[in-house]
C-alpha cells in the first residue's frame, strides 16, 4: 500500500505589508519574514516508526505574487530537514505546468481543478498529487500540527481500504490534541457565544465519538490536518470549492452523498499548535455564515439521484447538524447583534458595523444564486473525468514528473 503524506504551509506578504484585499483568507499564514511552524512539523516525525511514505509539502500563497518567494522559503525549510523520508515540494511553479499541460492537451476544463487558492481547493491538490504519485491513500497534516505518537502511521493505516461491519472504509479521521493534551476546544466565553454555540456543541460531539467506545466509528466530523482517504473515494468524489471553510466537515457530507462512510479512530491523534488567528472575529463569523448557509442549502436542495443518498441535518448532531436546520438565520442574527454590542462596547465602530452586516450578508450574498446540488454532481462527474483520464499511463508519467521536480 503506497501511501502519500501531504501538508500545505500557508505564507502571507511580509509583517510590515499585511493582509490586502483580494488575498485569500486563512486562519494563520506565516508572514514571509518569519519562520512558521513547518519546520517544526517535519522535524517531528522523526519519531515516527513507519516512513514507508512519501511527502509533500505544498507552498501555498496567500496572493499570487508571493508564490515564487513562498515555493523558495518551503525549500530552505526542506532542505535543512533530514527526517529519512523522501520530500517533494509542490508550489506555484508546479501548478502553472500542470496548468499549461492540460491546455495543451486540450483540457482547460481540468486546469480550473487544480488551484492554489482556497481551503477547498488545497484539498482537492492534496489528493490529485497522491494520485499523480499513484499512492493508495493520502494522509493530510496540517503545518501546525506535531506527531508525538511513534505509531501514528501505524495506526493511520491500519484500517484504511478494509471492511468493518460490513461497510468499506475508505476514509479514516483522526482528532486533535491541544496544547495541553485535552482533545476539548476551549475558548475564552464570550457574550455573543451563547447564540452562536459552535464550539460547545463541537465538544458535544467530540465527547460522543472521540470521548466513547468503539475505538473506531461513523463520525459528524472530520479534521482536515488529520485524515487519511483511500483513493477509492478521492478520485471520485472531490471537496467543494464553493465553501470558504470547514471544507473537511462539507467533504464528509459529499461524501455520504454519494454513499461513503467516514469513520473517525479515537487513536489516532496529533498535537495541534495552532498560531493565534490573525483575523478579527467578525470576518471569521462572516467565513462560517458563508459556510453553513451554503451547506444547508446543498442539502436542503437534494433530489432523487441514482446511486446517490439523500442526507438530513439531523444525521450530523450535534455538530454540524446544529448549524444545518431551519434556525440558522436566528442564530445568526442574535449572535451577530450581541457581537455588534461587544464592539461598541471596546469602542470598535467599524467592527459593530461589519457584524451587523453580516445579519445581510446572510440573507443576501451568502445565499447561493445557483442549485448547490446540482453543482456538486457536476463537479464530481468533471473530477472522476479528470482522475480516469489522469490515470492513463502515458498523461500519469508526464504529470508525476511535474510533481516530482523532473
Amino acid at each position: 500500500m503506497k501511501i502519500t503524506m501531504v501538508i500545505p504551509s500557508y505564507w502571507a506578504r511580509e509583517s510590515k505589508v499585511g493582509w490586502k484585499k483580494g488575498d485569500a483568507i486563512y486562519d494563520h499564514p506565516t508572514p514571509l519574514d518569519k519562520e512558521g511552524t513547518l519546520l517544526g512539523t517535519i522535524k517531528s516525525m522523526e519519531i515516527l516508526k513507519d516512513k514507508d511514505f512519501q511527502l509533500v509539502i505544498i507552498a501555498v500563497p496567500t496572493a499570487e505574487e508571493i508564490g515564487k518567494e513562498v515555493e523558495n522559503n518551503c525549500k530552505k525549510i526542506i532542505d535543512s530537514t533530514s527526517i529519512g523520508v523522501d520530500i517533494l515540494l509542490f508550489g506555484s511553479s508546479h501548478q502553472k505546468e500542470i496548468h499549461d499541460f492540460f491546455l495543451r492537451e486540450g483540457k482547460d476544463e481540468y486546469a480550473d481543478l487544480v488551484k492554489l487558492h482556497g481551503y477547498s481547493n488545497i484539498r482537492n491538490l492534496c489528493t490529485f498529487i497522491s494520485h499523480v504519485l499513484g499512492s493508495d491513500v493520502a494522509v493530510l497534516i496540517d503545518d501546525d500540527e506535531i506527531f508525538e505518537d511513534p505509531d501514528f502511521m501505524t495506526k493511520a493505516r491500519e484500517f484504511i481500504g478494509r471492511e468493518i461491519n460490513e461497510k468499506k472504509v475508505y476514509a479514516v479521521a483522526g482528532y486533535y490534541l491541544q496544547a495541553d493534551g485535552d482533545y476539548h476546544v476551549k475558548r475564552e466565553f464570550k457574550p455573543w457565544m451563547k447564540h452562536w454555540d459552535q464550539y460547545e456543541r463541537m465538544n458535544q460531539a467530540f465527547d460522543k465519538i472521540i470521548g466513547a467506545d468503539p475505538r473506531l466509528k461513523q463520525t459528524s466530523f472530520v479534521f482536515g490536518g488529520n485524515m487519511a482517504i483511500h483513493r477509492n473515494l478521492f478520485t471520485r468524489i472531490p471537496f467543494d470549492p464553493y465553501v470558504p471553510r470547514g471544507e473537511d466537515i462539507d467533504f464528509l457530507i459529499n461524501a455520504k452523498m454519494f454513499g461513503f462512510s467516514f469513520f473517525l479512530d479515537n487513536q489516532l491523534a496529533i498535537k495541534h499548535l495552532a498560531p493565534p488567528k490573525t483575523h478579527p472575529v467578525w470576518m471569521r463569523l462572516r467565513e462560517d455564515i458563508y459556510r453553513f448557509v451554503y451547506e444547508r442549502a446543498k442539502i436542503q436542495s437534494q433530489k432523487e439521484v441514482e446511486g446517490m443518498t439523500k442526507v438530513h441535518a439531523e444525521e450530523f448532531d450535534p455538530y454540524p447538524g446544529c448549524f444545518l436546520k431551519d434556525d440558522l438565520e436566528e442564530k445568526i442574527e442574535k449572535a451577530c447583534k450581541s457581537l455588534s454590542e461587544e464592539y461598541l462596547l471596546l469602542g470598535d465602530k467599524n467592527g459593530s458595523q461589519e457584524a451587523l452586516r453580516n445579519i445581510q450578508i446572510s440573507k443576501t450574498d451568502a445565499v447561493p444564486n445557483f442549485d448547490p446540488f446540482e453543482k456538486l454532481c457536476q463537479l464530481q462527474k468533471r473530477w472522476k473525468e479528470m482522475m480516469e483520464y489522469t490515470s492513463q499511463e502515458e498523461i500519469s508519467s508526464k504529470l508525476k514528473k511535474i510533481v516530482e521536480g523532473r
